[in-house]
């Protein structure tokens, strides 16, 4: 049997732990032979396939970030137009079968290639977590870590200059990473999407923590957050070739809201893409290599048209129709147990 693996979309520590697994375990359990597309789908239909041998290389790329085979992004149309392509170079580089790892739009890209009779098996991946049908996906503890490492390093600062400090996170539609990192870190308040914020709700909170004598506070706000309707007008953004959502910086427009309006001194850091670079956390490499081996095998079973999954400690077999028909969202009980430790 021959497999190939791409990876699509953002990179995302863990990627290369998944594609070590999956060669690893082709070869000692089946002796078959495991090819890359470069660059992600574009690799797939410019048949840009490189082999990936089970030897010292493969074996190296468990700790390090990013992705070994490269990634990119397609727009859809673009990739639903080259189906016979696509069909036409899986045919001759003799591919049994395919597994793509990727977010939400690889999965969506995988579950229609499967509908249109290629042998798919998904790995899920985004360090946002909203891939649904799974506990977790890999990319999530490390984006996490970075976050709260950066809101740890920020107390110190916030607290000898007396500011507000606001930490934007990735999340362009969750909050997962912004919660967690938030309530690890000890932050004073978090902004998520899932729950339009209150700009006066957030400046009385900030304001009552120095009347009560706190010398500063710290705030951590997801990309994607949006004010209550009519509490604050700010520029939406817009849509990239890809049709993501841009974003113009809401932590920046909160911070300038509460300087304006209480007279504090704040600054805002926005972590951008440190989230997603650098070392993979162990549990993410523990994760991505479950998720690999499992594909693998599954892909030998041809059992396709399903993800794996993160079902309690167990990997499992998923349909992808249950994986990418919703966005995994924080539940607002999970945010109000965040609330009580607001202020």
């Amino acid at each position: 049997m021959r497999i190939a693996t791409l990876t699509s979309g953002g990179d995302c520590p863990g990627l290369n732990a998944v594609i070590r697994a999956i060669v690893r375990t082709s070869s000692s359990e089946f002796g078959s032979n495991v090819v890359g597309f470069e660059d992600g789908w574009i690799g797939l239909m410019e048949d840009r396939r490189v082999q990936l041998y089970d030897d010292e290389r493969i074996d190296r790329v468990l700790r390090l970030g990013g992705t070994m085979l490269g990634t990119g992004r397609v727009h859809p149309d673009i990739l639903m137009s080259s189906l016979d392509r696509i069909k036409e170079n899986l045919d001759d580089a003799g591919i049994d079968a395919l597994i793509p790892i990727g977010g939400e739009g690889t999965l969506k890209a995988g579950k229609w290639l499967a509908d249109n009779g290629v042998p798919v098996v998904g790995v899920p991946k985004t360090i946002d977590n909203d891939v649904n049908a799974t506990d977790y996906t890999f990319g999530f503890d490390t984006a996490v870590a970075v976050a709260t490492d950066a809101v740890d390093r920020l107390h110190t600062t916030a607290e000898s200059h007396q500011r507000v400090m606001i930490v934007e996170v990735m999340g362009r539609h969750v909050g997962w990473i912004a919660l967690h990192s938030g309530m690890a870190g000890g932050a004073h308040h978090i902004v998520i999407p899932e729950v339009p914020f209150d700009i006066e709700e957030i400046c009385k909170q900030m304001e009552r923590r120095f009347q009560m004598g706190e010398k500063y506070g710290i705030i951590v706000v997801a990309e994607g957050a949006t004010p209550k309707e009519g509490t604050m007008t700010y520029d939406e953004g817009g849509v990239d070739q890809f049709g993501h959502q841009t974003f113009t910086g809401i932590g920046q427009v909160i911070g300038d809201e509460i300087k304006r309006r209480i007279g504090r001194d704040v600054r805002t850091t926005v972590l951008g893409h440190i989230q997603r670079g650098g070392t993979p956390t162990a549990y993410d490499r523990v994760l991505a290599t479950r998720y690999g081996v499992q594909a693998a095998r599954a892909a030998h079973r041809g059992e396709f048209g399903k993800i794996v999954a993160l079902k309690g400690e167990n990997i499992e077999l998923v349909d992808i129709d249950d994986a990418v028909s919703v966005l995994k969202t924080v539940p607002i009980e999970r945010y109000r147990t965040a609330q009580a430790l607001f202020g």
